[in-house]
């Protein structure tokens, strides 16, 4: 190898380097924003559930004789709530919830069919169908015995059968 291919070499080896050493510093950037937001998010949550509750309470207290009606929409005298209910949640956040439901349930119904697809259950399920089946010709039988003697007896009265549609 020649002076020149080394040197070749050695600039190929150290852009590598330092493009890997890049990706790494932009790597731990990303990761020190996530874990600033993450921080400032729980310093606002902290904040939140350590406010004194008296704060919201006080005009309740301020008006004891005024009726409340759980039901009431509100008038325009009382001020509007100054915090959100529900807040935005990032896009990571989101795909990682709609993951996990995702994963839960494909888990659950796995679970469930293998359990109802299982032996015992099929002949558990086989079992009923017979003895539901049986039931369902014995029950037949004695219908179509009833109808038997009921057409006898009244043959042997001579009455004449009305025509009727016995479906």
């Amino acid at each position: 190898m020649t002076e020149q291919e080394w040197l070749q070499a050695w600039l190929v080896a150290a852009g590598v380097v330092a493009l890997a050493a890049l990706a790494l510093a932009l790597l731990a950037r990303r990761r020190a924003r996530r874990a600033e937001t993450a921080l400032a998010s729980l310093a606002e949550r902290l904040a939140v559930l350590e406010s004194p509750a008296t704060a919201a309470a006080s005009p309740v207290a301020a008006d004891v004789a005024t009726t409340y009606v759980i039901t009431g929409l509100g008038s325009d005298d009382e001020p509007a709530a100054t915090a959100p209910l529900a807040r935005p949640i990032d896009g990571r956040l989101f795909a990682d919830i709609v993951a996990r439901e995702t994963v839960v349930k494909a888990a659950s119904w796995s679970h469930g069919l293998r359990r109802a697809l299982s032996p015992e259950s099929r002949n558990r399920i086989r079992f009923h169908v017979r003895q539901e089946t049986k039931q369902a010709g014995r029950e037949r039988r004695a219908e179509m015995k009833q109808a038997l003697r009921e057409f006898r007896a009244r043959e042997r009265d001579g009455v004449r059968p009305v025509s009727e549609d016995v479906a």
